[in-house]
């Protein structure tokens, strides 16, 4: 069903991405009602002024016999030339989680896969995948290494392939989520996913320059006050060394991103509250944001 003229607080998506493109705005994200189940496919929202969209229109249906058929999270689309690009995590059971890459003539889709399986490590839980181009006009592909693999929660970095369709370099480790001081284990690790010990884990990286040029990484994890997004700010490029706040920047909501609307002002997207068939795209101008934070 697509509605007219629907405000932003009417839509319930997770993860919202929001590109801006010849004037018009696009927002994407992880259906909120099959989240955590069944994943079929994903949509766009669009719209001239960011109050009044219309939406939702599917950009992907999940192919007959593709690998993964649960947890289709968090869309993200950029633009290289004349093609767009959907850059998501893809699941199904029994297998590790993994990214891969679509692409389109047009940023409302529709949006075809880039290859059959992920570009990401085929042993490796991988998810959030988001693609940072450096000042070399180097792209790189950074997202989160998952427990069980990784308990303490890590944000991986490698260099993709100019045609977008592999990783061209070993992934690297940028910091682990249990580095930042606002970070704690989650509570329900034994409960929901049978795992001991502490278990820290990290989402939705998204990197940007903030006002004086410094390279900075939204992401997002589990602190004391439940899900929270924070920033963390490198010292020397994509590599880091990344330091990170000491409290959040912003508790009982995350996955953020950065964008710029048509007069040149930018703004962090996420979602809040953090809880199913509730979530809601959340908007706020960067310079705010980052007082806050």
């Amino acid at each position: 069903m697509r509605a007219e003229n629907m405000n932003i607080k009417d839509i319930v998506i997770r993860d919202p991405f929001i590109l801006t493109d010849d004037g018009r705005y696009y927002l994407y994200g992880t259906r909120s009602e099959t989240a955590w189940g069944h994943g079929n496919g994903f949509d766009v929202y669009e719209s001239d002024d960011l109050e009044n969209w219309t939406g939702p229109k599917e950009i992907f249906r999940r192919p007959e016999n593709f690998w993964a058929d649960k947890e289709f999270w968090a869309p993200e689309c950029i633009r290289k030339g004349n093609t767009y690009y959907l850059i998501a995590t893809f699941g199904t059971e029994g297998k590790p989680k993994g990214i891969q890459i679509l692409k389109s003539d047009t940023p409302a889709g529709t949006f075809s896969l880039l290859t059959q399986d992920p570009v990401t490590p085929k042993d490796w839980n991988c998810l959030d995948g988001t693609v940072f181009t450096d000042e070399e006009n180097t792209s790189w592909l950074v997202f989160s290494h998952s427990f069980p693999q990784e308990p303490g929660g890590a944000i991986v970095a490698a260099r993709l392939s100019e045609d977008m369709t592999a990783l061209v370099s070993e992934p690297q480790t940028l910091f682990h989520a249990e580095d930042a001081p606002w970070t704690r284990p989650i509570p329900f690790a034994r409960e929901e996913f049978g795992l001991d010990g502490n278990n820290y884990f990290s989402d939705g990286p998204y990197l940007f320059y903030n006002s004086v040029g410094k390279l900075c990484m939204l992401w997002s994890s589990w602190s004391e006050r439940g899900y929270a997004m924070g920033i963390s700010v490198s010292e020397n490029g994509i590599t880091g060394p990344w330091i990170h706040g000491e409290e959040a920047a912003y508790y009982g909501g995350g996955h953020g991103m950065v964008f710029t609307e048509n007069t040149g002002k930018s703004y962090v997207v996420w979602h809040a509250p953090n809880e199913a068939l509730h979530e809601h795209p959340r908007l706020m101008p960067l310079s705010q944001f980052a007082e806050n934070g």
